[in-house]
């Protein structure tokens, strides 16, 4: 079975480390979002991946490629034209068997046995309040009937949620040449809603899967919130002489530790060094150092170094002291 995973964005909205790294590779819960989701597919029983890369790809192939077993395909997306576009491009990996569309951006808890069990293809959906800023599914009868993008006034509080299980690839991909052809944008982006909506218009029968566990990554926010959920599924990390370990929490055995306080929803990546600090709900990445500071939902990249200062206070009664 093959999973077609798009990871060309450039993630704007996590700079600045995404200048640097692709987001795909930030560390959630010790572990890149992309390994994340690799390991699920992986787990469903998925042997063939095709992955969409752009912005420093090169990084996002060296590291399926050096932690991974199974088949790689990696295409190039060179202009960010929308999704539509990017499944497009993956075309000639497709066969006749049905693929697995993921996000790449994107953790999902969900059992995907259970999704791909079903002949019909399945599109993975959440109730959510306002449903503007998705892709919305309105359905009949238990069968999607219409599939909105970003609706100015939405029928439907079903969000999709970046997760699709197709079972009728080519005539997806004949859908998504038209649209091409034709020019058809959404929003100056080929959307791949509006291709599964052209196959409904053909007689696709699609069903719509509810998907509780969606945890968002675009954004520093929610990267700490995806931190949170991941780390409360992890086992308590082992005791370390000097540090006070408050679960959840990760911490890689390739850390150096010393006279800290970790968490709670604290992630210490491979060869990050913290001394005399207390961390919690942050992600020091990776080669990072911390040293003398108290960080709270804070994002530390790859390799940077945070000093601070502890200071002595004698203040007085209705007195006000800020720091910057």
């Amino acid at each position: 079975m093959r999973a077609i995973i798009p990871v060309a964005g450039i993630g704007s909205r996590l700079r600045p480390h995404t200048y640097s790294v692709p987001k795909v590779l930030l560390n959630v819960a010790g572990k890149p979002i992309i390994g994340h989701i690799l390991d699920k597919i992986i787990e469903a029983g998925f042997d063939e991946a095709t992955i969409v890369v752009g912005y420093l790809g090169e990084m996002i192939k060296e590291y399926a490629l050096n932690n991974y077993k199974i088949k790689f395909d990696f295409v190039e997306q060179e202009e960010r034209l929308g999704l539509g576009h990017a499944i497009y491009l993956s075309r000639h990996t497709f066969s006749t068997n049905p693929i697995l569309i993921i996000l790449g951006d994107t953790i999902f808890d969900v059992d995907l046995k259970l999704m791909i069990a079903n002949r019909q293809t399945q599109i993975g959906v959440k109730y959510v309040d306002d449903p503007r800023r998705f892709g919305v599914a309105e359905t009949i009868n238990g069968h999607i009937a219409h599939l909105v993008e970003k609706p100015e006034n939405p029928k439907s509080n079903l969000a999709i949620v970046g997760l699709y299980y197709i079972t009728q690839p080519l005539l997806l991909v004949k859908c998504l040449e038209e649209m091409i052809k034709s020019n058809a944008r959404t929003k100056d982006e080929f959307q791949l809603t509006d291709a599964l909506q052209m196959m409904i218009e053909r007689g696709e029968q699609m069903k719509t899967f509810p998907v509780e566990g969606w945890f968002d990554c675009g954004k520093p926010e929610t990267l700490l919130s995806t931190n949170q959920h991941l780390l409360g599924l992890q086992p308590v990390p082992a005791p370390i002489k000097g540090v006070v370990i408050q679960p959840p929490v990760f911490i890689s055995k390739q850390a150096k530790v010393s006279n800290a306080i970790i968490g709670p929803n604290a992630t210490i990546a491979d060869n990050a060094v913290i001394e005399n600090s207390i961390i919690c709900n942050s992600i020091i990445g990776e080669g990072a150092t911390v040293v003398n500071s108290l960080l709270e939902e804070s994002l530390i990249g790859t390799n940077a170094i945070v000093r601070g200062i502890y200071k002595r206070i004698n203040i007085g009664d209705s007195s006000e002291l800020e720091f910057y």
